[in-house]
């Protein structure tokens, strides 16, 4: 294998003083490190090593982002699945029983058992794919563990009564219908 120091002079870029001139500092520059027991800093040398370091620091970086996509792909695709094997029927679907979805109120039509389960707190709705579907509490609970977002939330009729409410002899039913 033919040296840098015999291309370069074979193309005509350095003079071969120049090349022996080279060599002697580096020659020089070993025996003052063998004598000193000190090392000289290689600068390209570090460099790579920098480089390389920025390297696997990115590296963990992108695997860390793919590891929490992959993540959130199979929580999603658990929730999916805990919602298509628990999912409640409607009923006939003969009254409309209305709940707020973020700022927005929303409307499904139920039988009148299912709205009863839903005042009561038996049953949550479930926000998945475009879609409300209704679930027992306790699978609405695992979901909920897994992502607030897609559970909406019922809210429950207060039964306490505040000692100084003028009106707390006048219940007001909460499954009023007009």
């Amino acid at each position: 294998m033919v040296s840098l120091a015999e291309q370069l002079l074979k193309a005509g870029l350095v003079d071969k003083k120049k090349v022996q001139k080279v060599t002697q500092d580096k020659t020089k520059q070993k025996k003052i490190e063998r004598r000193t027991g000190t090392e000289s800093v290689n600068e390209s040398r570090e460099a790579a090593l920098e480089l390389q370091r920025k390297n696997a620091e990115r590296a963990r970086e992108l695997n860390a982002q793919r590891d929490a996509a992959a993540q959130q792909k199979a929580v999603a695709a658990q929730i999916a699945q805990l919602v298509q094997a628990n999912r409640q029927p409607r009923g006939a679907g003969d009254i409309a029983y209305n709940f707020t979805h973020g700022t927005r109120v929303e409307r499904i039509h139920v039988s009148a058992t299912v709205q009863k389960h839903l005042v009561a707190g038996r049953l949550a709705i479930v926000f998945l794919n475009g879609n409300y579907e209704l679930v027992p509490k306790v699978i609405a609970a695992k979901i909920a563990e897994r992502d607030p977002a897609i559970v909406i939330q019922v809210k429950q009729a207060a039964n306490q009564v505040d000692a100084d409410d003028p009106y707390a002899d006048y219940q007001i039913p909460d499954d009023f219908t007009w």
